[in-house]
């Protein structure tokens, strides 16, 4: 099949894979790392015309931009690479802190270029929104990377609809990527309505709920019986009588997807694909049979009829649950 393309943004527009791929779980958080495993579903993803590829400095941390670097050596050109600055930790994985002063942007940016072995980041987010330096600082630190040409155009994550419009006045934001799915839709309020405004696309992460709409979590471990981070307190929607809840509505969800053929999770992202030409979902997997059952969401067609009976399967306010423990550390 050709994987369909889309555009990211309008004042500096980038053009990539319709969906996309996240890397992070390749190197941390979900399960046990595996590096033979994501090099092979990244090249796997580059053959079915996957092409947008999302890292961060704090995966690993640093062990995930070496991990994509090493997949994507001799494919650069095939690549649309987007990586993360801000959310700062040191190589034991101690957590720092968010960071978005300008000295640092510079560095993180540097490091991150030599970790992936490339001369340029197509796409260059910062993670989380530093609250204690001015956007227009960091941003301006970003705009002289692009003008430097180690970096093409610019992204933030989990920044308000305040903080965003600031930031587009400094430079043209290309991206947004926010946690968006039919698990997760609060952005729909302010957020959305600014994207369209401003010209900014929007990348959703974990457009499947963390796993939970794939229908393949269902008990206390991973989708592959491994122990991981989403069993956490960190994730309140994987805890007792909440994960109950959000499980009857993963039900729901599969009782759709099999009257159109299709995986839970197809149904679930194909819903997300719907939402507007300018997203660019970024599921996440480290196991090329999760990636090729994703991409088959490509070609799931959902009807207005269809639309609705999604709504109606899971209302808007019907997830038990924050999707953070702890929300400090969100823009708002």
């Amino acid at each position: 099949m050709s994987t369909p393309r889309r555009t990211l943004g309008t004042a500096s527009p980038l053009d990539v894979s319709a969906l996309g791929l996240g890397c992070m779980g390749m190197s941390e958080f979900y399960g046990t790392p595996d590096e033979d495993g994501g090099i092979a579903t990244i090249h796997r993803a580059l053959d079915l015309g996957v092409t947008f590829l999302d890292t961060a400095d704090m995966y690993g941390p640093f062990t995930n931009e070496l991990l994509v670097g090493r997949a994507i050596a001799d494919r650069r050109d095939q690549v649309q690479l987007a990586t993360k600055f801000g959310n700062e930790r040191l190589p034991d994985g101690t957590r720092v802190g968010i960071n978005g002063r300008p000295e640092y942007v510079r560095a993180a940016c540097d490091a991150s270029l030599q970790r992936l072995g490339v001369d340029h980041i197509d796409l260059y987010y910062q993670h989380r929104v530093d609250k204690t330096v001015p956007i227009e600082e960091t941003v301006g630190a970003m705009a002289e990377l692009v003008t430097a040409g180690k970096v093409r155009h610019l992204g933030l994550s989990e920044a308000s609809a305040v903080t965003i419009r600031r930031a587009h006045a400094v430079h043209p934001i290309t991206a947004l990527q926010t946690e968006y799915s039919l698990f997760t839709r609060d952005i729909e309020d302010e957020i959305r309505p600014v994207l369209r405004e401003l010209g900014i696309g929007l990348v959703p992460y974990s457009p499947l709920g963390r796993g939970l709409l794939t229908g393949a979590i269902t008990t206390a471990s991973g989708a592959d019986g491994t122990a991981d981070f989403r069993r956490s307190a960190y994730f309140p929607r994987f805890q007792g009588d909440a994960l109950a809840q959000n499980l009857t509505l993963v039900d729901n969800v599969r009782a759709i997807a099999e009257a159109k053929g299709a995986t839970p999770g197809q149904i679930a992202l194909a819903w997300v694909l719907a939402q507007g030409d300018d997203i660019a979902p970024i599921p996440g997997t480290k196991r090329v049979r999760y990636l090729e059952e994703n991409v088959g969401a490509l070609t799931v067609d959902l009807t207005a009829t269809d639309l609705a009976d999604l709504e109606r399967a899971v209302p808007r306010d019907a997830v038990a649950g924050a999707r953070y423990g702890d929300m400090s550390h969100i823009d708002a």
